[in-house]
């Protein structure tokens, strides 16, 4: 008889501890998400969020901007960037921060060249602003602010801005010559702290 109850036992608390340990598995949700405010400017930006801890959250996401014209810029983008997010209440709800790494690759017009004014290298020649563009990479760290909230069983909005320290690797050239205008002997250096991601991310649960 007591054979019988301490297994009877053991099992009952073997039972309850995979049950309790299949929930706290199922509770690590993971979502999909696309970027809603970039969209309809042709703009791709996708990611995947996965819950490591009740608050705790790593997101990787990939962004696409495939155009070689935009409002007569270059807007040639394309970045990975990984983050870990903390939750002040629990994953994927509501208030968060967020720590972020990217690396993009560019062609581009940065927004000092929106204009017609003259441009004067250290050769002294003279380039129009708005003839001239950037190509090359970036390394950027920065930090994320968010606030997740529920829509449905499985689906989520996700309200969020980045702002981070970018080092620049580029050259820069003239559309109408294809002559570098700045006299760097391979690639131009600059560092800058901008605002370099955000948007409404439209979540659904994958798990």
């Amino acid at each position: 008889m007591l054979k019988h109850k301490f297994l009877t036992t053991s099992i009952t608390l073997l039972s309850l501890g995979m049950l309790t340990a299949q929930e706290q598995e199922q509770e690590k949700g993971l979502y999909i998400k696309g970027n809603a405010l970039l969209a309809p400017i042709g703009v791709i930006n996708i990611g995947l969020e996965k819950q490591i801890t009740s608050k705790i959250t790593i997101q990787g996401d990939v962004l696409v901007s495939p155009w070689k014209s935009f409002a007569g810029h270059e807007f040639q983008y394309y970045s990975l960037s990984l983050e870990g997010r903390y939750y002040f209440n629990q994953a994927f709800t509501h208030w968060y921060v967020g720590a972020n790494v990217a690396a993009s690759a560019f062609v581009l017009q940065k927004w000092n060249y929106w204009n017609d004014n003259p441009y004067i290298n250290d050769r002294n020649e003279v380039f129009t602003s708005s003839n001239l563009y950037q190509k090359g990479v970036s390394f950027i760290l920065g930090v994320t602010g968010g606030y997740q909230f529920k829509v449905s069983d499985r689906l989520n909005i996700d309200v969020y801005a980045t702002i981070g320290s970018s080092s620049d690797f580029y050259k820069g050239y003239d559309r109408t010559t294809g002559q570098r205008y700045e006299s760097a002997q391979k690639y131009n250096k600059s560092g800058e702290i901008l605002p370099y991601r955000g948007g409404v991310m439209i979540s659904y649960k994958l798990k």
